[in-house]
């Protein structure tokens, strides 16, 4: 079983006109969410869409059965896996179904650190992430690729320290949990 960080960049909001242009994923320690593996940054750029995709699909053994081979971890997957299932349909890929196999979506975690609010609870506003994600379609136009690969550096060391934060304070909120519920 391996877990993975996971993430995708686009030219936009709508997965049946707007682009992948990015795929990247770091295989993550499953007890402490600490980075074991490198960051792999596959560019639309350098290619194209079909691409990656098809890269993605065989290095990260998405045709395997078993469910448990690439477990991934991020955040608002239902965004992402939109955008995987429909491009891979539209090239006539297997299918990226992310919600379909084990997965971990930190999603519900900021929200509720965010007191319930939708609205504050992305990752800009959590962590420290430095610059704005809506600026990626104007970098990519723009042909700023660096500056693309610099936002997913700083994106991903962010939520790794969300990661890394949170599997190590969540075990304690369950002790504290059980003992004032007389759990156990």
């Amino acid at each position: 079983m391996a877990n993975y960080y996971l993430d995708i960049e686009t030219t936009g909001l709508d997965p049946q006109k707007d682009k992948v242009i990015t795929i990247q994923f770091q295989e993550l320690d499953r007890s402490s969410g600490e980075p074991i593996g490198k960051l792999v940054i596959l560019k639309e750029w350098e290619s194209n869409e079909k691409k990656i995709l098809e890269q993605f699909i065989d290095e990260c053994h998405l045709k395997d059965p078993y469910p448990f081979t690439f477990v991934p971890i991020g955040n608002n997957f239902n965004f992402k896996h939109n955008f995987l299932l429909e491009k891979t349909k539209h090239y006539g890929l297997p299918p990226i179904d992310i919600l379909s196999r084990p997965f971990i979506d930190l999603r519900s975690f900021t929200i509720i650190m965010n007191k319930g609010e939708f609205k504050g609870s992305g990752l800009d506003k959590i962590t420290g992430k430095n610059l704005d994600g809506n600026k990626v379609p104007h970098w990519y136009y723009h042909q700023e690729f660096d500056t693309i690969e610099i936002y997913i550096k700083d994106k991903t060391h962010e939520f790794v320290k969300l990661t890394t934060w949170l599997y190590r304070e969540m075990p304690k909120f369950l002790e504290r949990f059980q003992i004032e519920n007389r759990v156990r």
